[in-house]
């Protein structure tokens, strides 16, 4: 049982309550009956998870790469695809599982207990005590340019599930002439997802809504390639948007990095929902991600609390203790001692740059000496230095 925390019911509003985690759920109700091992919380929030509606996350120990402001996306993957040159050489002899592993230990560190990925799902990796959520049923092109097989890929798309393609990736006409393209071949519609949409104008948007799509927005990636993201007015519509990091390749940084930058754009009420309940809605999640609720997945992000709403909690986290499918995933060294869970078996301590030392359920310094093999000493994740024991 979690006790005396104020828990999160919406942007603006908390209550006190006990929560009883039973088989990866939580209950409200009658906690204390069916909970004997009770963690103090009072002095914390708990939030959802969060959710990162895109990333791609065998790129995550990547530096950045290009020579900013490009005309869309295209241009950008040319200009910096030289895979037989450094940097991208050598990261790219990491083994593919070591990466993707690194690219969940990013999400984990921000708070994020469910991710996108935007490649196919890898049940043989994802689904072996992965640091986070991959979402798993969801139909995928990269996009009209690199895909030419994209209205199949659509029609093979589960029912009910989200089809995610990268469009309007851009600032000229190629870019936002894509969603034209991609209703003319009845790809637009409600589960359409188009991550990115940079080029399109308030028109545009207007078709989108009509055919009731969503858009996932990548801030810190946008103004990096293009030097634009998408305008206050869109995010400010009744597009459904959700946030995503895309990968360190473009992004300035992890989750929380991204949030600080989609902060500067619109209020912390609506961030709050692109990061919790409105993305569980675009990417088609039923398991009550994205809320704390009787009977939802008990996927927590427990942070300090300063008398603060839900919503002015993501101007600032630093995760003390975050919880997936009801089951302990990272907690922060002031956290273990609070708690005196020091030394829980499987976990390992770790610090990225700027952040707080914490501990994690994952072979971190196993897996950092292998990928130091590749790369060298100065092991660096979605762009900070990482430290492990």
């Amino acid at each position: 049982m979690l006790a005396g925390a104020r828990v999160a019911i919406s942007a603006t509003d908390s209550v006190r309550a006990d929560l009883a985690i039973r088989r990866g759920r939580v209950h409200f109700s009658a906690a204390k009956r069916h909970n004997p091992r009770t963690l103090d919380l009072r002095g914390f929030l708990i939030l959802p998870g969060l959710i990162n509606a895109h990333d791609h996350l065998e790129f995550n120990l990547f530096p950045r790469l290009g020579r900013r402001h490009y005309e869309n996306a295209t241009a950008w993957a040319e200009d910096i695809y030289c895979p037989e040159e450094a940097p991208i050489r050598q990261h790219l002899q990491v083994p593919k599982h070591l990466r993707l592993l690194w690219g969940g230990v990013k999400n984990l560190l921000s708070g994020v207990t469910s991710v996108s990925h935007h490649n196919p799902y890898d049940p043989a990796i994802f689904e072996r005590q992965f640091p986070v959520r991959v979402v798993k049923r969801f139909g995928w092109a990269h996009s009209l340019r690199f895909c030419s097989d994209v209205q199949e890929r659509f029609r093979q798309t589960p029912s009910n599930a989200p089809f995610i393609i990268h469009a309007g990736e851009g600032r000229d006409a190629q870019a936002r002439r894509e969603i034209y393209q991609l209703d003319e071949s009845r790809v637009l519609c409600s589960s359409t997802v188009i991550v990115h949409g940079v080029a399109l104008e308030r028109e545009d948007f207007t078709l989108m809504k009509n055919r009731g799509s969503s858009i996932v927005w990548c801030p810190s990636s946008n103004y990096f390639t293009l030097g634009r993201t998408l305008s206050h007015e869109v995010v400010e519509t009744g597009i459904p948007v959700a946030l995503g990091t895309d990968s360190a390749l473009t992004a300035d940084g992890d989750f929380l990095d991204e949030l600080a930058v989609a902060h500067r754009h619109a209020n912390p009420c609506r961030i709050y929902s692109m990061v919790t309940d409105c993305a569980a809605r675009v990417l088609r999640l039923t398991s009550g991600e994205g809320h704390i609720r009787d009977g939802a997945v008990a996927d927590l992000l427990v942070v300090s609390d300063s008398g603060q709403t839900p919503a002015e909690a993501l101007l600032s986290i630093q995760p003390e203790l975050v919880i997936q499918n009801g089951r302990i995933k990272l907690l922060s060294f002031k956290m273990a001692d609070r708690l005196s869970l020091w030394g829980l078996k499987g976990f390992e301590p770790i610090a990225v740059e700027g952040r707080a030392w914490s501990f994690i359920e994952c072979p971190v310094s196993a897996a950092a000496e292998q990928v130091m093999r590749h790369l060298g000493s100065g092991l660096r994740l979605a762009g900070k230095k990482v430290v492990v024991c």
